[in-house]
């Protein structure tokens, strides 16, 4: 049982963020700067010595992991051995040296921390009157000769994602919703931040609902960032224990993991309750594409019109529900004025290093920023309908009580015609979703799939729950398509499905003229734990031109195309077929992949039970 949580709880970790460059060095990054609040010389001296010296313990482990990434050879047998050596010696120095400089810092800057669910807990809830705003009146304007439809705009490109974000920021008048799974501490996440404090600055009510996976060990600075008055934060399902490094919360949820395993995965940027941003992107660098080896191809879609009341209607179930709560329970006194505007002024800071970088020139040389913000960005308009989980999933953990979104997706899915196509990044069927999809197969319908290969997947442990479906998949005739690795394709990346070294986007698409978008994954923890968002769109032109993005990342320049060697028999040997410098070249074994990471894929995904991954 304990290894089985373990398990569980290293693939959520490493889902977004490798786990021990998410929980061995970013403590390191949110120290150094509070290191400017000692005022003893001889303490603050000390601080930048010890962290000096844990990062550069730190970086060594990495480093060596790192290499048996890129393939250095290590044999099976010393695996243990190694862990031992290398890993258990810099947890526990890491350990120590952060307990010591946390306890620390805290008495320092917020007093002993604590958790108190006394805080106020104010209902709050979406703006009702969307259509006296600037872009409430300018999107009815381009919606008015389809009343009832809304408008919608797939965001591909990461830099469009990014723009129409920062756009709707500076245009909203009366409120910024913004609900995510991760939000980052890099240049993309600051300055879409700064942008919300800036709204909030000229009377903008800003409510952010972070999940807490990813917040816990941030609680001064969304603090801070809440001491605003017209800025409140919420964390949701958070853990009690509430130090920086992840070693706490490990045994916390050994403790509680019927809890803990409940994690919001929705995505969500909403305008003035008249715009809206539903898709797969959280906020980070990786997600918009600001040109890091590990970017992800991604998807979201911008809509306005009736949907917008439907997602915003989500957001406030969230946020006035008991699973939400304030930042304010996890200081105790709150940020003083210099605390705070410490961490303004690194946001400032931040926002203004990222004006001057390249990235930022490229998106100032486009129109689409200025189109958002006018309310005369080119919408599609459509019938839909928002679908969501309910914050409390209650009775949901079982195949025979599926999810709304996944009842939704299944009903849509069985009325297919000709086509279906599923793009997940982690796309794990079950067996009835083999069934499902078999019986389409039988029916005359094309069933196709674009998933990560093992070369490019951010979580090779879900890869091998994959991987224990390809063959039953294949002999119903399901074709699948394994995205190659972004950094290894000659030419670029171009801005599609295929744009990132990872693919990220979530969407299903029904005889090119039904689309489901949304943070939802294609795998049991999306099906059975997490919560999660989608709009449901009919529309041919939205189908049509997601389906051109799907044929375009599925060709063999793009992914790899695997087929059965002997056809119909689920046990044979699989084969990957891909071109390599304008020729088909047909793989026997995970191509392109690491022997530390088929290590790594086959021995964690053998621990790991399906339900948690």
């Amino acid at each position: 049982m304990i290894q089985a949580r373990l398990a569980a709880y290293i693939c959520d970790r490493t889902r977004a963020l490798a786990a021990l460059s998410h929980d061995l060095k970013t403590p390191i990054t949110r120290l150094r700067p509070r290191s400017e609040l000692l005022e003893d010389p001889q303490a603050r001296a000390k601080l930048t010595k010890d962290l000096d010296e844990m990062e550069t313990k730190v970086g060594a482990t990495l480093d060596f992991l790192r290499g048996q990434e890129s393939g250095e050879p290590v044999r099976p047998v010393d695996v243990m051995a190694l862990l031992d050596r290398i890993l258990r010696p810099q947890l526990c120095r890491v350990g120590t040296i952060c307990r010591v400089l946390t306890a620390a810092i805290t008495a320092l800057v917020m007093g002993c921390p604590s958790v108190r669910y006394d805080v106020p807990r104010p209902s709050s809830y979406a703006f009702d009157r969307p259509a006296e705003t600037f872009l409430g009146r300018s999107y009815a304007t381009q919606l008015a000769d389809t009343p009832g439809q809304s408008g919608f705009r797939l965001l591909v490109p990461g830099q469009e994602a990014f723009l129409a974000r920062a756009a709707l920021a500076e245009s909203a008048e009366r409120t910024l919703d913004l609900q995510y799974y991760i939000v980052g501490e890099d240049a993309t996440a600051t300055l879409l931040l700064y942008r919300a404090l800036r709204a909030a600055q000229r009377g903008v009510r800003v409510r952010l609902l972070i999940d807490d996976l990813y917040a816990v060990g941030r609680d001064f600075d969304l603090a801070a960032f809440a001491a605003h008055p017209n800025v409140q934060v919420r964390v949701f399902n958070p853990f009690l224990r509430r130090g920086p490094l992840g070693i706490s919360r490990l045994f916390e949820y050994l403790g509680d993991s019927a809890r803990l395993d409940r994690r919001m995965h929705n995505k969500l940027w909403i305008a003035d309750n008249a715009a809206a941003i539903v898709g797969g992107r959280n906020l980070g660098d990786a997600y918009f594409n600001v040109g890091g080896e590990s970017d992800f191809a991604d998807l979201d879609v911008l809509a306005a019109g009736p949907v917008v009341a439907e997602v915003s209607r989500s957001f406030d179930a969230y946020w006035n529900s008991e699973w939400a709560v304030p930042v304010a329970a996890f200081v105790g006194d709150p940020p003083g004025s210099a605390q705070m505007d410490l961490v303004l002024s690194r946001l400032a800071a931040g926002a203004e290093r990222f004006r001057e970088s390249e990235y930022a020139r490229t998106l100032r040389a486009t129109e689409l920023g200025r189109l958002v913000r006018d309310g005369r960005f080119p919408l599609v308009a459509a019938h839909a309908r928002a679908v969501y989980e309910p914050p409390a999933r209650t009775g949901a953990a079982s195949p025979e009580a599926p999810a709304q979104i996944m009842s939704v997706l299944r009903e849509a899915v069985e009325a297919a015609q000709r086509e279906v196509i599923l793009i997940s990044p982690y796309f794990i069927p079950s067996e009835r979703g083999l069934g499902v999809l078999g019986t389409l197969v039988k029916r005359g319908v094309r069933v196709r799939v674009l998933t990560n290969s093992l070369a490019s997947t951010d979580v090779p442990i879900v890869h091998a729950g994959y991987a224990r479906y390809r063959g039953a998949l294949l002999a119903r005739g399901v074709e699948l398509h394994e995205l190659r690795p972004g950094a290894t394709r000659s030419g670029g990346a171009r801005p599609g499905l295929s744009s990132g070294a990872s693919l990220h986007a979530k969407a299903v698409v029904v005889d090119r003229k039904v689309v489901l978008v949304g943070s939802m994954n294609l795998d049991p923890r999306s099906r059975l734990a997490n919560t999660e968002v989608a709009v449901l769109i009919e529309s041919a032109v939205l189908g049509g031109q997601l389906g051109a993005l799907f044929d375009e990342a599925a060709s063999p320049d793009e992914a790899f195309r695997v087929e059965l060697t002997e056809r119909g028999n689920d046990s044979a040997p699989l084969a990957w077929t891909g071109r390599e410098d304008g020729k088909l070249v047909r793989y026997s074994n995970e191509p392109l992949a690491s022997w530390w990471r088929r290590f790594i894929s086959s021995v964690l995904g053998a621990l790991a039970p399906e339900e948690l991954l």
